[in-house]
């Protein structure tokens, strides 16, 4: 089995195991996929209008809300000359990729799939705890829509580690370190 190709019988297997398999890592996946769409649409929204698709972000009337002033800053245009919220759909379709990449056994069978997408969910809950951090101590309100973004980043971390560990643990076992010293 390759990575960037199967032949049409391996694709369809996988095809099926993706879409019929019941197990607890492909429906945690399915989890991350979901949470991850959320959370590009969400930042979808705010692309629309740093690019001037629209030009207005609707949000609730509560207080301390102010997404245009968030997503209108200039820190929202400093990574690459691109407005952050672009940036922000593209993680989540890495994220989506990585999740949805490999059978029900990936654990076992392609263990750095699951443990690249535990690391890169580790980078993201940071930034977007930073990212949270920043548009209160530089701007004094939050963008609702970047909340939602954030908040379904986090909710990503317990279906993210289960596999994790599988993984890291097959690694280990195939590596001989999960074996106890023999005794001579």
């Amino acid at each position: 089995m390759g990575l960037l190709r199967r032949n049409e019988s391996e694709a369809r297997e996988l095809s099926r195991e993706l879409r019929n398999n019941q197990c607890a890592n492909i429906r945690r996946r399915r989890a991350i996929i979901a949470l991850s769409s959320l959370g590009a649409a969400s930042l979808g929204l705010i692309g629309l209008y740093q690019t001037g698709i629209i030009k207005h972000l609707p949000e609730p009337p509560l207080p301390y809300l102010d997404a245009e002033k968030v997503d209108a800053s200039p820190e929202a245009y400093e990574w690459l000359s691109t407005p952050d919220a672009v940036l922000g759909v593209a993680s989540f379709g890495a994220t989506m990729t990585l999740a949805a990449m490999g059978g029900p056994e990936r654990a076992r069978k392609q263990p750095y799939i699951p443990i690249a997408l535990a690391a890169k969910t580790a980078l993201d809950v940071f930034n977007a705890a930073r990212l949270t951090r920043d548009q209160w101590t530089k701007r004094r309100a939050f963008c609702v829509w970047c909340l939602v973004a954030a908040g379904t980043t986090f909710a990503t971390v317990p279906f993210v580690i289960p596999e994790a560990f599988e993984a890291i643990r097959s690694v280990k076992k195939r590596s001989g370190m999960g074996l106890r010293e023999k005794v001579a």
